[in-house]
C-alpha cells in the first residue's frame, strides 16, 4: 500500500540556493505519515495521543538525490517497509508532481523508524499488544519482501 501526500514548496522552506532545506523534508515526512494513518482509518491524534501514547522517531536514514525548489510541487510516497512489534519502519520517497514512482527515481529516499511510547514515562510499548488493529493494518500494508 502506498499513500501519496502533496508538497508545495514555500519560499521559507528553502535555503539561499532556492532549494528545499534538507531538514524540511522531515516535516514533509511527518505530514505524510499522518496521511498514511488517516488512509488506514487510524487517526494519530484520536487513537494514539488521546490514549496517552506518542510515536517518536527513533532513526532516519535519508538519501538526497535531487532537490525540490521554491514554487515546485511534488509528493511524498509513504509505505511500510518493516512492521515489528516494537518499531515501524516507513519508506518515504519524494517525487516531483508528474513523476511516475514506478519508472522515475525518487528525489529523496528515506527510511524513518518510529516506535510508540507511553506519554507519561516515554517507555516503549509493544504495538502488537497495545494497538493490535493498527499492527494488523500495517502487516496488510507492508511492502512485499
Amino acid at each position: 500500500m502506498f499513500v501519496d501526500a502533496p508538497i508545495k514548496v514555500r519560499y521559507g522552506e528553502t535555503d539561499m540556493m532556492g532549494v528545499v532545506y534538507h531538514a524540511n523534508y522531515l516535516l514533509y515526512f511527518e505530514d505524510a505519515r499522518i496521511a498514511f494513518l488517516d488512509a488506514l482509518g487510524f487517526s494519530y491524534s484520536q487513537r494514539i495521543e488521546e490514549a496517552g501514547y506518542m510515536s517518536p522517531i527513533r532513526s532516519v536514514e535519508i538519501q538526497y538525490h535531487q532537490p525540490l525548489r521554491y514554487g515546485e510541487t511534488g509528493f511524498v510516497r509513504t509505505s511500510i517497509a518493516k512492521n515489528l512489534p516494537l518499531r515501524t519502519v516507513y519508506r518515504q520517497q519524494v517525487f516531483r508532481e508528474g513523476d511516475d514512482p514506478k519508472a522515475d527515481k525518487p528525489l529523496v529516499d528515506a527510511l524513518v523508524t518510529v516506535c510508540v511510547v507511553e506519554r507519561a514515562t516515554f517507555k516503549p510499548v509493544n504495538l502488537k499488544r497495545t494497538f493490535p488493529d493498527l499492527f494488523a493494518k500495517y502487516a496488510e500494508a507492508q511492502e512485499a519482501d
